[in-house]
């Protein structure tokens, strides 16, 4: 059963990290956000089976257990002889998932609860705040946050873009997908890098949209380009003050790589066929969870003496 851990637990995870990196402005940003963050949710799960079934190989191991079940602790514990920690590690790994999960399941109904008592109704909320901020916040409906200081640094033009890429955000709903991504990132710390990109995407699909709205790329550039520097160096933003960051001003250092594409757009060729790469790791690594399951029941069912 090792190699099964070894590919599902230690090994997919950095691959697919490997494969982001690759594909990063390869693909369409809406397409690749889907594809990457139900791919890292599916590896992410894979893992996390994977732990599940090492954890009950090492509770099988236990003679107390195996005299109850009828089969031998014996045979159990020969079959990862020679890795005989792997097990007991799973057992620790699994409770730091369950943990780590359930807390960012936890922040993530805290702050859709928060950015949903904090609307009026209207689908936009200006603060008045001299502090440069704008996000979304999902809800039925959903609306957008604008701070005063951010609608005095922008033009009429400007400030029409922001709005669109705010409410791309809202009608795309990234933030399942972003939620999505957060939550692989919590089962597995390889995951991390891959969730930070999946908000990458989402601001990049979100840029798109904003320019076929406004009819104008450089105008969604200006605008980003404005948004950034006006919050740079600026305290907390809207994800450290616990609301859902869907926001035109993410960190600084993608920026401009975000005006670069918007001002220079570019094309996909085999954008499909690229899009597989994620999916198809995805897939590897459910085809060794299952492969996991049927060897611990074999295993079980040897050890039985059928």
């Amino acid at each position: 059963m090792f190699d099964h851990f070894v590919w599902s637990v230690l090994v997919v995870p950095p691959l697919i990290l490997l494969v982001v990196r690759l594909l990063a402005d390869r693909l369409p940003p809406a397409g690749a956000a889907r594809a990457v963050a139900w791919s890292a949710a599916v590896v992410a799960a894979a893992s996390t089976v994977n732990l599940l079934l090492f954890a009950l190989k090492a509770l099988a191991q236990v003679p107390a257990v195996a005299g109850v079940s009828g089969w031998s602790a014996t045979v159990v514990t020969a079959d990862t002889a020679a890795e005989p920690w792997a097990p007991w590690l799973s057992v620790a790994l699994l409770a730091a998932v369950v943990v780590s999960v359930t807390r960012r399941w936890r922040h993530h109904r805290d702050v859709l609860a928060l950015g949903r008592s904090a609307g009026d109704g209207t689908a936009l909320v200006v603060l008045p705040d001299a502090e440069a901020k704008a996000f979304a916040v999902p809800g039925r409906p959903g609306y957008v946050v604008v701070t005063t200081g951010m609608r005095s640094l922008l033009t009429d033009r400007q400030f029409d873009a922001l709005l669109a890429h705010e409410q791309a955000h809202l009608a795309g709903r990234h933030h399942r997908l972003a939620r999505l991504a957060d939550t692989a990132a919590a089962a597995h710390p390889a995951l991390w890098w891959v969730a930070k990109h999946v908000d990458y995407l989402l601001e990049r699909a979100a840029d798109e949209h904003a320019a076929v709205e406004v009819g104008s790329r450089r105008t969604v550039a200006h605008a980003i380009g404005a948004a950034a520097l006006a919050t740079s160096g600026a305290g907390a933003t809207p994800a450290g003050s616990g609301w859902s960051v869907l926001h035109v001003a993410i960190p600084q250092g993608i920026v401009p790589r975000r005006v670069s594409l918007l001002l220079t757009p570019r094309t996909w060729p085999a954008a499909g066929l690229l899009s597989l790469l994620p999916a198809a790791l995805a897939a590897f690594s459910v085809v060794w969870s299952v492969e996991a399951a049927i060897d611990l029941v074999e295993l079980l069912m040897a050890a039985s003496g059928r």
